[in-house]
């Protein structure tokens, strides 16, 4: 019996994924298709529409309001927040202050998930599993 692939999509990848998938490279992207299970955050939404609100995500806006069908062509289900998610993130030995990244590392760690990121600072987090970004 193989390991099971699951995984967490961080935002970024979303975004990706949904609108410009040749920035995401070709092996991401077949293991991204290839795991048994793909979760997308909640945290993801609130980021996706703060950026929005904050003019620094112009498609912000129509993401949200395709977030539901996005999921379904990813075959991703959604990670709700629970409260030893939060405490987790607030809780994290890192001093990356990015909230979202913070919750998106620590339902990693506690869900046993995958991190999906191109972002190094992500990537360099000694304590979450990440997938190879290449």
């Amino acid at each position: 019996m193989g390991v099971r692939v699951r995984v967490l999509l961080d935002t970024h990848v979303v975004l990706w994924l949904a609108g410009d998938a040749d920035k995401v490279p070709a092996a991401v992207r077949s293991a991204v298709a290839g795991a048994e299970e793909r979760w997308v955050s909640s945290a993801s939404a609130m980021e996706v529409a703060t950026k929005a609100r904050l003019g620094k995500l112009p498609q912000g806006r129509r993401v949200i309001d395709a977030w539901s069908r996005i999921l379904a062509a990813f075959q991703a289900e959604e990670l709700p927040l629970s409260a030893a998610h939060m405490a987790g993130a607030g809780a994290l030995p890192w001093e990356h202050r990015d909230p979202f990244d913070r919750m998106l590392v620590a339902q990693a760690q506690l869900e046993g998930l995958r991190l999906v990121t191109s972002d190094t600072r992500m990537l360099g987090f000694e304590d979450v599993s990440t997938l190879e970004w290449r």
